[in-house]
């Protein structure tokens, strides 16, 4: 059985109405699975972008759930994970697409927060990031934490912009755990149920996913990743065009089906 689940959105309804409507429907369909002739034990969240950022928030708040039945896996595709550095490699690489670009990911973050920031740019040199958080997430989020393969594409350290008061108050949601999976603490990450992380090269969202990858393992959590070496984000929904279907997309898609059945 597929549920869709279908939630608010912005910025009409600010978050966390999203993170809470994916909660309500997840937890109502642990609690009543057997309902619906579905094993509670099986059940597998499933989500891609910023659906895969939802999946990741739900799997972490249920860990503390001992009410329930546990999520069996999360299925992450190429989801946003966190904004405490922006100049990773993948964002330099990958600032001007394809599809999603750098500046206009900000643009659409502060219509979702109802914040007028005129110029976006000084995200993308982290002047939102003050030093103290920079620090602090150091050990998590880095380039430094990024494989050196994916580097060659071109990649330049970029010293921080002078810190700006006005965007970080506009992008201070981003520093909650609630909303960043990546911000989670390891007592969180090591009880996140086994995960199928896709990946794309020519992603600007790529090294979330990479960093993301290295806290699961590091914490003990079996990962199945597969990297498209061609892929680009949003590449998944031209499965629904059949004449515009990509092999890359299909190739995914058979991977996702092949972990889902193991289950």
């Amino acid at each position: 059985m597929v549920v869709d689940i279908g939630y608010r959105l912005g910025p009409e309804h600010p978050h966390p109405a999203q993170f809470e409507d994916c909660m309500s429907a997840v937890t109502h369909l642990l609690k009543e699975a057997e309902n619906y002739e579905v094993d509670p034990n099986r059940i597998i969240l499933a989500g891609d972008s910023s659906g895969g950022t939802l999946v990741s928030l739900v799997c972490s708040h249920l860990v503390t759930r001992k009410d329930i039945p546990s999520v069996r896996a999360q299925v992450l595709i190429y989801p946003p994970l966190q904004s405490v550095d922006i100049t990773l490699p993948s964002y330099q690489q990958n600032c001007n697409g394809p599809i999603l670009v750098g500046g206009r990911v900000f643009q659409l973050a502060m219509k979702f927060v109802k914040k007028e920031i005129a110029d976006v740019s000084g995200f993308m040199k982290n002047a939102h990031v003050p030093d103290y958080l920079s620090v602090k997430y150091k050990k998590w989020i880095s380039a430094d934490l990024i494989p050196d393969k994916f580097k060659v594409r071109g990649y330049v350290p970029i010293a921080p912009a002078p810190f700006s008061e006005k965007l970080y108050e506009a992008a201070e949601l981003g520093f909650q755990e609630d909303f960043c999976p990546l911000l989670s603490t390891d007592d969180i990450i090591r009880q996140l149920p086994e995960t199928f992380l896709l990946t794309c090269e020519y992603d600007i969202l790529r090294d979330d996913g990479l960093l993301y990858k290295k806290r699961l393992e590091d914490n003990g959590v079996p990962v199945t990743w597969l990297h498209l070496e061609k892929g680009f984000h949003g590449m998944m929904y031209q499965n629904d065009w059949v004449p515009f279907q990509l092999k890359e997309a299909q190739k995914a898609m058979e991977h996702i089906v092949d972990f889902i059945q193991r289950y």
